[in-house]
């Protein structure tokens, strides 16, 4: 079968994109406060509402839940820059913001910005699935894999995991942990950002009560965690992605073809920190997000991808195992009708 990478356009082939992305790739001192100040500023406040709303009903409190949820969304994105030292010329600036937005968002800043930088290497390298992405079966590995191991996987493919435990497990478990790929820096981040939480958790118990805090953060976390989880597979998982092994790998190809252009209504797009222009961000991590529009719109060579809207996006769903001899997802429906269940290897 034909490679992704043999249809490449000459200007990637040449590298060109590199100097048509350049020019986007400084921040902005001014859009970077201003984004601070119009992401920060307001998810205090509603949180502040959210404690006043709970004298009245918990529904309004809820209510309010989906707006801050969206803002943290917002601040992970902050986060998510700060990680690729793209939202602040300072390096040492980006870290300190960086610390904090990883706070708030449960997230240690030293920790998610290492798996993130390996994500950003092999996305898409068949060779080197597993950290910072979600993991994702080939047909001939499911196809070989023990029975237990299947239904584990489909387990981990199911919605209401991906969708529902996953996000609360990731945020709230997952990330108090060390990994087996951490370095100290990275250890000490984990133990730092877990000491940061403990201290919030037992201030916000002080102030207003373990209840009450946890009627609020905990709402506010699951809504960002779903929404930010939720953005994440559908840049990687859509059918006409892009996998191959290591030799035959490309980073441009995996970035341009292997990415998303998930295309939202400007207010979800605002909360999402234009996160679904998620090819150019993967050819440029450099580019702060509120340069990736304009990267886009001036850019035609960046406009012939795979583009989903919300509707079209939930067909992502149905996609789990990666088929090499058709190049592309497919279901597990799609499997069992063309092939058996397992392999049987001769003896």
């Amino acid at each position: 079968m034909r490679s992704k990478s043999d249809t490449l356009t000459p200007q990637l082939h040449n590298g060109e994109w590199r100097t048509a992305v350049a020019k986007y790739q400084r921040p902005d001192l001014r859009r970077s406060l201003r984004q601070i100040a119009n992401t920060f500023i307001p998810y205090f406040a509603l949180w502040y509402l959210m404690y006043l709303s709970l004298d009245y009903s918990y529904w309004l409190t809820l209510g309010l839940a989906l707006v801050a949820g969206g803002l943290l969304v917002r601040i992970f994105i902050i986060f998510h820059d700060c990680c690729h030292g793209s939202f602040l010329s300072s390096r040492k600036a980006n870290e300190i913001l960086g610390v904090i937005a990883g706070v708030l968002t449960f997230t240690s800043y030293h920790q998610w910005r290492h798996s993130h930088a390996i994500h950003h290497a092999t996305s898409g390298d068949l060779d080197h699935r597993g950290v910072g992405d979600v993991y994702t079966m080939t047909v001939d590995e499911y196809r070989n894999a023990s029975r237990f191991q299947q239904v584990r996987y489909r387990l981990f493919r199911h919605p209401l995991v991906l969708l529902g435990l996953g996000p609360l497990y990731t945020f709230l478990v997952k990330n108090r942990l060390c990994s087996k790929h951490d370095r100290r820096k990275e250890r000490y981040s984990v133990y730092g950002t877990n000491l940061a939480l403990l201290g919030l958790l037992l201030l916000g118990t002080w102030i207003i009560g373990l209840p009450e805090f946890l009627m609020i953060q905990l709402p506010v976390l699951l809504v960002a965690a779903t929404a930010g989880v939720w953005l994440f597979y559908v840049q990687h998982q859509f059918e006409d992605a892009y996998w191959e092994h290591n030799e035959s790998w490309d980073f441009a190809t995996a970035s341009l073809h292997g990415s998303s252009y998930f295309k939202l209504p400007p207010v979800l797009q605002w909360f999402s920190g234009n996160i679904g222009l998620h090819h150019i961000h993967h050819l440029s991590p450099r580019i702060p997000n509120y340069h990736l529009q304009q990267c886009h719109d001036e850019t035609p060579l960046f406009q012939d991808v795979h583009t989903l809207t919300l509707r079209s996006s939930l067909k992502t769903l149905s996609f789990h195992l990666w088929d090499a001899e058709q190049g592309k997802m497919i279901s597990f429906r799609q499997l069992h009708a063309t092939a058996p269940l397992r392999t049987v290897v001769p003896e």
